[in-house]
């Protein structure tokens, strides 16, 4: 991300939130801001898309606290990590290395020249250590998909400098969600090691659920008489439709829960989340005469 964002601030919770919280500030506006609930609204698909991105970085545990390091360089917290590691190594193996990077300001020079498209290379006096190998950089790439083509694992092609590379996307991916390819970066300098790639994964959520890690969320309507009186329907899943049994007398908002019919694991495509219904009664409109009197028939006899 070119700009910083504060995904606390985006879900609405402090720095020291629980996990608990975050996941329920997250389910709240992910149903306010759901694209089914409103459609043609840019903003809320801006939105939505925020909520969603905040949610990744926040519940990961690991992901959250190199947020809280980092910022928006949270995705690259390990190759910084590695980049200040071999950074104390040159200032501790050559003689005037205090000169070389003099402070956070020569560092992020540096870091500058590892990512941001020169390959890295110490240089004194504007030439190259004779003999000094050197890793290659890494390069970055984005891969655009729906939500329904990461349910299963599948392999995608990509050009990375000129290059087509063919590598398999475990099912289960996540949105902004980034992996690393060893050895398909850079070339190295001097007979170093090659960079590695690193893709980042932007999912569109293509479908009625919302997301929420491996579980899936879905609001289905309920008509009155089946509320009332009990019944069975047929709802989607994303592994096709399965018939549930109402209960009469279903309130609008009872949760119920499928247990497997999630989102799969990733890297654990045989095991699966959950999926959360939530139903809401619609109530009947432009009644004839017959059903008006018929209700309220039912009216007096409930008083």
């Amino acid at each position: 991300m070119a700009d910083y964002i504060d995904y606390y601030k985006v879900l609405g919770v402090g720095k020291d939130a629980s996990e608990q919280d975050i996941k329920k500030a997250y389910r709240k506006l992910a149903r306010k801001y759901h694209p089914d609930l409103n459609p043609n609204d840019k903003a809320a698909e801006k939105r939505f898309k925020e909520i969603n991105e905040a949610n990744v970085v926040l519940s990961n545990p690991d992901n959250r606290k190199k947020y809280d390091k980092y910022g928006k360089d949270w995705e690259h917290a390990d190759e910084i990590e590695k980049a200040r590691s071999q950074q104390r190594q040159r200032q501790s193996t050559y003689q005037g290395g205090s000169e070389f990077f003099g402070g956070e300001e020569d560092f992020s020079s540096f870091f500058e020249s590892m990512f941001g498209g020169r390959q890295g290379g110490a240089s004194f006096g504007g030439s190259q250590r004779q003999g000094a190998r050197f890793r290659g950089q890494d390069y970055h790439a984005e891969l655009n998909l729906n939500l329904t083509d990461v349910y299963r694992t599948q392999k995608q092609t990509v050009t990375v400098n000129g290059k087509n590379l063919r590598f398999t996307i475990p099912a289960g991916v996540k949105d902004q969600q980034v992996i690393k390819i060893k050895g398909h970066g850079g070339p190295g300098v001097n007979g170093g090691p090659a960079g590695d790639l690193y893709i980042k994964f932007n999912i569109t959520n293509n479908t009625a659920f919302i997301r929420d890690g491996d579980d899936l969320l879905q609001t289905v309507p309920l008509d009155l008489y089946t509320a009332i009186l009990g019944g069975d329907i047929t709802i989607p899943t994303f592994d096709g439709k399965v018939k549930l049994k109402v209960n009469p007398e279903t309130e609008t908002g009872t949760k119920v829960k499928l247990k497997g019919k999630g989102f799969p694991h990733y890297k654990k495509a045989d095991k699966f989340g959950d999926l959360y219904i939530t139903y809401t009664i619609t109530i009947p409109r432009q009644l004839s005469e017959a059903e008006k009197a018929l209700f309220a028939q039912l009216a007096k006899l409930r008083s």
